[in-house]
């Protein structure tokens, strides 16, 4: 009879872009349900101070760490700096991303896309190699999860807007899947979360007014909030998901 492995309790969780909106969410409810947090930020220093001393006021540790994830060196030190101040990585959510500014195909500037892909792909596989690297039990590591932020404009596509945004997530799709049949066997499991519109600061990188715009095409006729998508991403990274791997769970109203 096959035993199912044993669960492991919370340990150090990188978040990175915590700083604002869904990561921000993540952080401080993971802070909460006894993670020590990685709140990593590029440049909303002052927010991610914030995250971390609301994860400290309700009893729990942080530690906010500065890291452009579009740079390897950057995320090594992440890495590095996360194990040695908090104690071993358990767990990693692949949150940072940007959507490149809005324009149609036909207007998009090849620095848009290469920044874009940078942030939300290379970034985000980058970092699941110092995950992988340190959770493996190939490599002597206790195992642990992952979560990658996906998107509901994977299915969409975003025309008009950020197809080249929406590109990159398809992109965070297939990777969620190849990963986490790469290391099913190593202790590590391997999710993505794919919000729909969420009330958050990515939409002025739109339009004034966009989630109003597209309120009407959302079945249950309201935006998200973080931290309804973070509710989603804890559950994916505790033991009640221990048989779940490779999945890629919509958050969207119905959209």
């Amino acid at each position: 009879m096959h035993v199912a492995p044993k669960l492991q309790e919370p340990g150090t969780l990188i978040v990175t872009g915590a700083g604002r909106g869904i990561g921000a969410a993540i952080a401080t409810l993971a802070g909460k349900r006894g993670y020590v947090v990685a709140v990593n930020f590029s440049a909303a220093r002052t927010a991610a101070n914030t995250v971390v001393n609301e994860i400290e006021a309700a009893g729990g540790r942080a530690l906010a760490i500065h890291a452009d994830i579009s740079r390897e060196d950057q995320i090594i030190s992440l890495f590095q700096t996360a194990e040695r101040e908090l104690g071993p990585i358990k767990a990693l959510v692949n949150n940072a991303g940007i959507t490149g500014g809005c324009a149609r195909v036909e207007n998009i500037t090849a620095e848009a896309i290469e920044k874009t892909l940078a942030v939300n792909v290379t970034g985000s596989i980058l970092c699941a190699r110092e995950a992988v690297r340190r959770m493996s039990t190939k490599r002597s590591g206790s195992g642990g999860c992952i979560v990658n932020i996906s998107s509901i404009a994977t299915r969409t596509g975003a025309p008009g807007e950020w197809v080249h945004y929406s590109a990159s997530k398809g992109a965070i799709n297939t990777f969620t899947i190849g990963l986490a049949r790469e290391v099913a066997t190593e202790g590590i499991r391997v999710n993505a979360v794919s919000p729909g519109l969420v009330e958050t600061e990515i939409h002025a990188d739109g339009e004034p007014g966009r989630l109003q715009r597209l309120m009407p095409t959302i079945p249950m006729g309201r935006a998200g909030q973080p931290t309804e998508v973070a509710e989603a991403v804890l559950w994916l990274l505790s033991p009640a998901a221990s048989y779940v791997t490779g999945s890629i769970l919509e958050i969207g109203g119905g959209r």
